[in-house]
């Protein structure tokens, strides 16, 4: 069965010849794709298979590397803008060739040394791999199928009033409420963050931290690795502003509270009014 070429992704091809430039892979209808001499593994050999990107050349040929791309066809990702001419902009994603973006799909004009969230996909006119700024259009409008607590991979998209948008493991609509943020962010960050709730329309609440027994856990042994890393002594205590205690464990008062008081029940910290010691058996 013949190799079905899927540019801008990985693809598992057969060295079929080696020539001083490189080698030529099979690109089955397709014809041979040249993988040039500078991104060939050593040892490789004819009849060896390899998996490689491919994607168009300057030339509009089919070419293989071994480098690393920021993103593949059908992704998001927050890339620089390296360069603009009369017909749209370029941006380093990773690869030699620049990744284009026509100006009829930039939402503001682009200018280099700017970074953007921007979406990779195939062109239907050109066949060509180009990126879109144009975020909505290629966000997935199914329901998506999480339930509360659920772990997953998010890109800080946009800052609004009520927080920040983000896309949702390269897929869906989300948002961090601003009173859910303990700690900075960027746009073009990718992080770990929580279902809170699926919304009727599809989109997405999330938290930066996760939720109930989970999160007190986990700040839990957050402070208990400060105190060992600080001679015993944390200077944080009940009485402690909370933008000190979101300071230094990126976490709410609530959420420190309810951890030092599991801490406390299970006798491995002290407590005083404005810090939190070790135990004196946690010591030895």
């Amino acid at each position: 069965m013949a190799n079905i070429i899927k540019i801008g992704e990985y693809n598992r091809l057969a060295v079929c010849k080696k020539v001083d430039f490189g080698i030529y892979l099979d690109g089955g209808d397709e014809g041979e794709i040249l993988m040039p001499r500078k991104y060939v593994p050593d040892g490789l050999e004819e009849g060896d298979t390899i998996n490689a990107f491919v994607y168009l050349d300057q030339e509009e040929r089919l070419v293989a590397t071994m480098e690393t791309p920021k993103m593949l066809a059908g992704e998001f990702a927050c890339l620089e803008c390296t360069w603009v001419n009369e017909y749209g902009a370029f941006l380093d994603w990773g690869v030699t060739k620049d990744l284009f973006c026509p100006f009829r799909e930039q939402k503001s004009k682009m200018r280099k040394g700017g970074r953007y969230i921007v979406h990779a996909f195939i062109d239907k006119e050109s066949y060509r791999l180009v990126a879109s700024a144009k975020i909505e259009r290629f966000l997935d409008k199914r329901h998506p199928s999480y339930s509360p607590g659920d772990t997953v991979r998010v890109l800080v998209w946009q800052q609004t009033d009520l927080g920040y948008k983000v896309i949702v493991d390269n897929k869906y609509y989300g948002l961090i409420y601003r009173n859910e943020i303990y700690r900075h962010l960027d746009i073009g960050d990718v992080l770990p963050a929580f279902v809170s709730v699926v919304r009727d329309d599809g989109k997405i609440d999330l938290t930066l931290q996760p939720t109930g027994k989970r999160l007190k856990d986990d700040v839990a042994e957050m402070i208990l690795s400060y105190l060992y890393d600080n001679d015993g002594i944390c200077a944080l205590g009940d009485k402690s502003d909370a933008e000190e205690i979101k300071e230094c464990f990126h976490v709410s008062k609530k959420a420190f509270k309810r951890a030092v008081g599991d801490l406390y029940k299970r006798r491995l910290i002290t407590i005083e009014p404005t810090c939190i010691r070790l135990s004196e058996d946690e010591k030895k």
